[in-house]
C-alpha cells in the first residue's frame, strides 16, 4: 500500500463546496466552532490523499474495508439516536449483533456492486438514512420507526410538514463523520474482475451472520417505546426483530377443536343476535382525533375550563375512560380495535393492521350492521389514502365513504378541516336519509392532529396552562376547548330530533406533546414508569350518549376493543356471538391494550403473558378468536365471524 499526498486546484473547489455546507449546518445547529475548522482540514487532507492498494492483496482490503464499515455504521447509528447516557445501557453482545447486521447489509450490496468502496458507500448511506428516518419520527411520535412504518410512509409525508425538524449536536457531528468517511472510503479502489467467488463468499458470510442472529434473539422483543429498542437492542437490530414480527405465529392451544368448543358455548345465543329491535337507532360514531384528557397522567391547571360541555354530559349517557393501545400516533389501530373488537395486545408492538394483517373480509361492527339493514357510511376529512383506507373501508363494507374533497375546505382550523365541518357534514347526511333508512355513520376527525408547534393566522388560542409554559401544550388544549365547542353542536342538534339517535365518542390516542412536558405532569417523565403509570398514558376519555331514555353510567375504565360492544347493548341490538363473548369477557377483564390488562381479580395492571387462573383462560380464549379470525383463512369461524350477505 502507498499513501501519497497531491495538491490539486480542484480539490480547493472541492473543499469550498464542502466548508459552505458545513457552514450551513453550524448556522442551523451551533456547534463550536472549532468543529468547523477541523472538518474543512480532516476534508482537504482526504482530498489530497493518493492511495494506491496492493492488488494482489483486494480481498485482504475488502475484508477490512467491509468490517470496519460495518463497525463504524453501527456505532455512528447508535451515537446520532441516543446520549451518552443512554448509549452506555446497550450490552456488548447486542451491540455485536448491530455490527453483524449492519454487516449482513455490506456483504449483500458487495454481491451486487463487486466494488468494495461502492459498496461501503451505498451501505453507509442508505443504513444512516433509515436510522435519521428513526431520528425524527422518534422527535414526532416518541415511538422507534419500525419495519411496518415503511407502509406508512405516504400517510406520515402527508402530515410531515406539520412537524418542526430540529437537528441536535450530535446529529451534526454525524453528518459531518459520515461525509469524511465517505471522501475517504472514495479514496480506496477495490474491485473484483471475477465476480462469482467474491459473491459466494459474501453469500455464505451472510448466511453465517443471520444464522448467529437469529439464534441470539430468540427470546429477544422488539421495542418500540421511547428509545428502549435503540437502547435494549441497538437501533438496526431492533429494525431487524420488526421485519420479522411480520410474521404471526399460532397461539399456544390453537386448533379447531378449541375453536369449534368456543362455538358450541355462544351457538344457542347466536339465534337472538339475528333478532330485530322495534326501532333501531341512528349510530354516529366520532373518534376524536388525539382527544384525551390529560389530567388522567398527572393534575395542571389552566385558565379556562377545557371541556365544559364534555364535562357536563350525564343524562342518557354510558361514560369514563378506555385504554387504547397508541401513543401518539397510529390512529387506524384504535379504529380497528374499536370496529372489531379485536386488540393490538396479540400483534406485534408497532404495527398496523389496516396495512399489514387485515383481509379483504372482515367481519366487523360495520358488517354486523349491513347484514341487519343499516345504511354504513364512513367519513374523514382527509386523504383517502391515509393508512389505506380507500382499500379498507370497501372490503368492511361501507355503502358511502367521504374523504377531504367532500368537505368544505376553506373551514381550516390551523391546516386541517374542523370538527364543527366534520360534524355539519354529519347532520347534512342524516336529514338526507330516507325515511325507513337505518345510518351508522363511522366518523374520525382530523382537526387536533400533531404536530403543535407552528403558530398560525388562523387559530387564536384561548386556553393556557398555568404556572409553566409549554408553546405547544398550550396549543394542543386550546384545541381540545374548540373540539368541546363543536361537540356541543353535534348533541344539540341530535337532541332536538325525533328518531332514535346514538352517539359514540372516543380519542384515538394522546397527543405527542414536549417531552418535557411529561416530567412535569406525572413526576417520571416517559421511562421508568410502573405499568400502572405508563397506562396512563394510553387512556382517553370516551362516552355513549342517547336522545332517548337510557339512564347513566360511570365507567372508570373499559378498552376501546369493548366500545363497540356497549355502543350495541346500548341500541338495544341483540348481540351477535363474537361480541357476546366480549361481552362476557369484559366481566372478568374490564380492560386490555397492547401494554397489558387490568384484572379484577387481582385489582391491578398486568402484562398479558402475566396472566393466570381465570384471566389466562379469557385472554387466551380470546387469542385463539382472533387468530381464527384474522388468519385461519380456510378454518375461520361462521358464527363468530361472519362477512356480508349476499
Amino acid at each position: 500500500m502507498k499513501i501519497k499526498l497531491y495538491f490539486e486546484k480542484e480539490n480547493l473547489i472541492r473543499l469550498a463546496v464542502a466548508v459552505v455546507f458545513a457552514a450551513v449546518l453550524f448556522a442551523v445547529i451551533r456547534f463550536p466552532v472549532w468543529v468547523l475548522f477541523g472538518f474543512g482540514v480532516l476534508y482537504f487532507g482526504i482530498k489530497s490523499l493518493k492511495i494506491e492498494l496492493n492488488e494482489k492483496l483486494s480481498w485482504l482490503w475488502s475484508a477490512i474495508m467491509l468490517g470496519t464499515g460495518g463497525i463504524f455504521t453501527a456505532y455512528h447509528i447508535q451515537y446520532l439516536l441516543l446520549d451518552t447516557e443512554l448509549r452506555a445501557k446497550i450490552s456488548d453482545n447486542k451491540m455485536l449483533l448491530n455490527v453483524l447486521c449492519c454487516l449482513v447489509v455490506f456483504l449483500a450490496v458487495q454481491v451486487f456492486t463487486s466494488n468494495t468502496g461502492l459498496t461501503c458507500l451505498i451501505s453507509h448511506i442508505v443504513l444512516l438514512s433509515l436510522a435519521g428516518i428513526n431520528y425524527f419520527v422518534y422527535l414526532f411520535r416518541g415511538n422507534e420507526f419500525i419495519f411496518s412504518d415503511l407502509k406508512s410512509i405516504q400517510t406520515g409525508l402527508s402530515v410531515a410538514g406539520n412537524y418542526e425538524f430540529v437537528l441536535d449536536e450530535r446529529a451534526g457531528y454525524v453528518i459531518l463523520l459520515s461525509t469524511l468517511y465517505i471522501a475517504f472510503i472514495r479514496k480506496l479502489h477495490v474491485s473484483f474482475q471475477k465476480r462469482i467467488p467474491m459473491s459466494i463468499v459474501c453469500i455464505s458470510l451472510a448466511v453465517l451472520c443471520c444464522a448467529y442472529i437469529g439464534k441470539h434473539t430468540q427470546g429477544v422483543v422488539t421495542e418500540t417505546w421511547e428509545q428502549k429498542g435503540s437502547y435494549r437492542n441497538g437501533y438496526i437490530l431492533n429494525f431487524v426483530l420488526s421485519i420479522r414480527d411480520c410474521f404471526i405465529a399460532q397461539p399456544d392451544g390453537y386448533s379447531k377443536e378449541a375453536v369449534k368448543e368456543l362455538e358450541d358455548q355462544y351457538s344457542k345465543e347466536t339465534d337472538t343476535a339475528t333478532g330485530e329491535t322495534e326501532k333501531k337507532p341512528t349510530i354516529i360514531v366520532v373518534m376524536s382525533e388525539s382527544y384525551a384528557d390529560l389530567s388522567v397522567v398527572g393534575n395542571f391547571s389552566t385558565n379556562i375550563d377545557l371541556t365544559p360541555f364534555y364535562d357536563s354530559l350525564e343524562e342518557n349517557t354510558i361514560k369514563g375512560h378506555a385504554l387504547s393501545s397508541v401513543f401518539g400516533a397510529k390512529t387506524p389501530n384504535s379504529e380497528w380495535e374499536f370496529l372489531t373488537g379485536n386488540s393490538m395486545a396479540f400483534l406485534p408492538s408497532g404495527s398496523v393492521v389496516y396495512q399489514q394483517y387485515i383481509t379483504d373480509t372482515p367481519t366487523s361492527l360495520v358488517s354486523n350492521l349491513k347484514n341487519i339493514g343499516y345504511t354504513c357510511v364512513a367519513m374523514h376529512p382527509y386523504y383517502d389514502t391515509g393508512w389505506s383506507r380507500n382499500i379498507v373501508y370497501p372490503n368492511m363494507g361501507f355503502d358511502e365513504t367521504h374523504f377531504i374533497d367532500d368537505f368544505d375546505q376553506t373551514k381550516i382550523l390551523r391546516d386541517y378541516i374542523t370538527d364543527q365541518e366534520l360534524y355539519e357534514k354529519i347532520v347534512d347526511r342524516y336529514e338526507s336519509k330516507k325515511s325507513n333508512e337505518d345510518l351508522f355513520i363511522m366518523s374520525i376527525s382530523m382537526q387536533n392532529h400533531g404536530g403543535y408547534t407552528e403558530k398560525y393566522d388562523n387559530f387564536d388560542e384561548k386556553a393556557r396552562m398555568l404556572g409553566i409554559n409549554y408553546p405547544d401544550v398550550n396549543q394542543y388544549l386550546s384545541l381540545i376547548h374548540e373540539s368541546d365547542s363543536a361537540l356541543e353542536y353535534l348533541i344539540s342538534y341530535f337532541e332536538k330530533v325525533d328518531d332514535p339517535v346514538e352517539i359514540v365518542f372516543f380519542g384515538d390516542h394522546q397527543p405527542s406533546l414536549s417531552s418535557s412536558f411529561y416530567p412535569y405532569l406525572n413526576g417520571k417523565g416517559l421511562g421508568g414508569l410502573t405499568l400502572s403509570e405508563l397506562e396512563n398514558l394510553y387512556t382517553v376519555p370516551f362516552f355513549i350518549w342517547t336522545n332517548y331514555d337510557s339512564g347513566k353510567e360511570s365507567v372508570e375504565l373499559t378498552s376501546l376493543n369493548y366500545l363497540s360492544t356497549l355502543a350495541l347493548e346500548r341500541a338495544g341490538i341483540a348481540l351477535p356471538a363474537y361480541n357476546q363473548f366480549l361481552a362476557d369477557m369484559m366481566e372478568e377483564i374490564p380492560a386490555v391494550n397492547s401494554r397489558g390488562f387490568y384484572s379484577k381479580s387481582q385489582g391491578k395492571f398486568l402484562h398479558v403473558e402475566d396472566a393466570a387462573g381465570e384471566d389466562a383462560k379469557w385472554l387466551k380464549n380470546y387469542e385463539i378468536l382472533q387468530y381464527n379470525n384474522m388468519f385461519d383463512k380456510r378454518n375461520k369461524s361462521g358464527l363468530f365471524f361472519p362477512y356480508l350477505k349476499q
